[in-house]
């Protein structure tokens, strides 16, 4: 959303929008303090009971950067920097409301990020919501959930939850059988539809998450489809891709006000740039790299493999989170044209910022 180019020793305000037991503002607050960034996250919630939880969790790490505020993120005042809404707008009565309450609250600059569910990884999942629906309307919510499982332990063989083996939520105790399967709203996204939601609360995507589920030409390898797939718009190429794999369970996103051409997706586009790695041992991929000169990953069953160019092995290894593109161009022996080493980077970084495992930043 930011580009790679926040500054993030100005002050900076987040909202936690429905934040729930505190996972999403505890790990946001702790990124902050860790970077010493002047910052302050307000975790909003209607649930009492949720916020105990994550005030306990706050004191427990002595975090000073957040504020507590019971109430509905209809009601939110900005402006943020930032806000984060995850697993909340889909169990809103209008859920396009709700959109355009997070825009109203957002900083000009600012940017969203969300998570909806999505319907083809779902498959059978609403099916049974609406049967359940049928027998336990008016009960009180323990009798629904005896009822409910009661009966979804005789489910027949024939029904498409039962043989949907993505979905396990409803197997990790009470609360996500609940969540899952009695949730009295729950209204699921395609990408057509998460972009409709956006545009209809005045912002526009900027990525969607991970990157390379939403690109098919990543899992399909024959040349006359991939070719008539590189006519499509991006957008017509995440529906593809959801279409085609349907295993989406959700669909977590970014967004900015569509009237704010500064945020773009971040992309190395100079030599100050410096890669990020998250969760990588970039040594160790950069010995697997050498070898076979691929990226593979696994999404819930979908092979992806991602070719390289032979410089890929030895970018990786130098990329520490400190060193900028220029710095590692110099270092590599011997050293490469500039553009033969961004095209080797830009394939490297498509790749790995696909799986969220590269970034990008600006000094």
């Amino acid at each position: 959303m930011f580009g790679g180019r926040r500054d993030w020793s100005k002050p900076f305000r987040a909202l936690i929008a429905g934040g729930g037991t505190g996972d999403g503002a505890i790990m946001l607050a702790q990124q902050l303090s860790n970077a010493g960034c002047p910052a302050e996250v307000t975790h909003l919630d209607v649930s009492e009971s949720s916020q105990r939880i994550a005030r306990a969790r706050a004191e427990a790490r002595r975090l000073k950067n957040i504020r507590f505020e019971r109430g509905s993120l209809l009601d939110a005042t900005g402006p943020y920097d930032y806000i984060d809404c995850c697993g909340v707008l889909h169990h809103l009565e209008d859920p396009q409301e709700g959109a355009r309450a997070l825009a109203r609250a957002l900083a000009p600059d600012g940017g969203i990020g969300a998570m909806v569910y999505a319907p083809y990884g779902r498959t059978g999942v609403y099916q049974v919501q609406a049967a359940l629906r049928m027998i336990t309307q008016g009960d009180a919510p323990a009798e629904r959930l005896r009822i409910g499982r009661q009966a979804v332990a005789k489910l027949p063989v024939t029904n498409f939850f039962t043989k949907n083996g993505f979905v396990t939520d409803h197997r990790s105790g009470d609360a996500g059988f609940y969540d899952l399967l009695l949730n009295p709203v729950d209204r699921p996204f395609t990408v057509r539809g998460v972009a409709a939601l956006a545009e209809g609360a005045g912002l526009r995507l900027t990525g969607l998450i991970e990157p390379l589920r939403y690109r098919p030409e990543a899992f399909i390898d024959d040349p006359e489809i991939r070719a008539r797939l590189a006519r499509l718009d991006p957008l017509q190429r995440a529906e593809f891709a959801e279409l085609w794999a349907g295993n989406m369970r959700r669909h977590t996103f970014y967004a900015v006000k569509a009237d704010n051409p500064a945020m773009l997706p971040a992309a190395p586009d100079n030599r100050q740039a410096i890669p990020i790695p998250v969760d990588l041992d970039t040594a160790a991929i950069a010995r697997g790299f050498a070898a076979g000169q691929a990226i593979k990953a696994d999404f819930d069953g979908l092979a992806v493999r991602i070719s390289l160019p032979p410089l890929a092995g030895a970018i990786t290894a130098l990329i520490d989170g400190r060193r900028n593109l220029g710095e590692i161009h110099r270092m590599l022996t011997p050293t490469p044209d500039w553009l033969v080493f961004k095209s080797a980077f830009d394939t490297l970084y498509s790749a790995l910022n696909g799986l969220n495992r590269l970034f990008i930043r600006y000094p």
